[in-house]
């Protein structure tokens, strides 16, 4: 299983689709799948009835995950998209750097 250059909590950019331009922050990632969540990205939206478990019943909405090449991560420093490269500093620390500005994740 290989290693995805996005972690949770980063904040990426959506390349294609329906939402493509928006930013989010991502809430899960599935590197079997090649998969992850994005906050506010690829909503899906259910009518409920109500049950035991949900007496009040209604509208429920939930974001579904997005393939991981169809996201880019901005970096903090430019607050652009860009690619990542991957740079051992100090021993066996590997850290994520910014290709545009050279800035650490």
């Amino acid at each position: 299983m290989k290693s995805l250059h996005i972690r949770r909590g980063d904040t990426v950019e959506v390349l294609k689709g329906k939402d493509a331009g928006k930013r989010g922050k991502i809430l899960k990632v599935d590197p079997v799948r090649r998969r992850v969540v994005v906050e506010g990205i690829n909503r899906a939206r259910k009518h409920m009835r109500p049950s035991q478990a949900n007496p009040q019943g209604g509208v429920v909405d939930w974001e579904l995950p997005v393939e991981v090449s169809n996201v880019m991560l901005v970096c903090p420093g430019c607050d652009r998209p860009s690619k990542v490269k991957r740079v051992r500093r100090g021993g066996k620390s590997i850290t994520r750097v910014c290709k545009k500005c050279e800035r650490e994740f």
